[in-house]
């Protein structure tokens, strides 16, 4: 990753896509806070750091990233976009890590079989799915990977029902996305940061979650080539 002809230092551009990935804040919140520490940056500046670096960013914390596990959570979550309804398919394992997001126009066999070849074609095939009682998913199951355990239930899937409350309250703070291609950038490098620094249930103490961060910050720091 190349900083060249960038006026910012990397160790600032890569703090400010930081920010805006990792926590709800605006982009003049962050140019506000960037202020206050004595860089004067515009906020449409953030903005174009954020589109350029951030998915080179995903790219590299996704390719250091430990293997997933072995029971995959599949659900869909639908985001209005200028008046029109789109789906934003999710797979994350039992540990809540997101292996893959999808924005789509459907909610349909088609959609279904198309995040689970992107997942097996990734990872390989699990152990088992699990999902709510959306049809569509055992439709595409049977065509994709006939032999798979599949679970069905809607009091199962509360792992991947969860992993969308981060998405939901980012949606919130931003009043909405502007268009399909902004929204499938930005989710690629909320989860990929998110992945990096959430913290596994094993990992809970307060030693142990201390270390995870420290780990954490070292790998955004290889990632962002910093």
């Amino acid at each position: 990753m190349s900083y060249k002809r960038h006026r910012f230092p990397p160790e600032i551009i890569a703090h400010a896509v930081w920010l805006y990935a990792r926590f709800n804040l605006s982009l003049r919140e962050i140019e506000e806070m960037l202020l206050e520490r004595g860089v004067d940056v515009s906020y449409e500046t953030i903005r174009r750091w954020m589109v350029k670096f951030g998915p080179q960013i995903a790219r590299n914390l996704r390719q250091r990233q430990a293997r997933p596990g072995d029971i995959w959570h599949l659900d869909e979550v639908v985001v209005t976009i200028s008046g029109r309804k789109f789906w934003l398919w999710r797979a994350v394992d039992q540990e809540g890590i997101v292996l893959e997001e999808i924005f789509q126009t459907r909610r349909d066999k088609r959609a279904a079989g198309r995040l689970l070849k992107a997942l097996i074609k990734q990872y390989g095939l699990p152990r088992r799915i699990v999902t709510d009682k959306l049809r569509s998913y055992g439709a595409a199951k049977h065509e994709v990977a006939s032999g798979l355990e599949h679970r069905s239930h809607n009091g199962l899937n509360n792992r991947a029902e969860n992993s969308h409350l981060p998405f939901r309250k980012r949606e919130r703070c931003m009043q909405g996305f502007r268009s399909p291609g902004g929204l499938q950038r930005f989710v690629a490098c909320q989860s990929a940061v998110r992945n990096c620094f959430s913290i596994p249930a094993r990992r809970r103490s307060a030693n142990a979650a201390r270390y995870h961060r420290l780990e954490a910050f070292d790998e955004w720091q290889t990632a962002a080539s910093v």
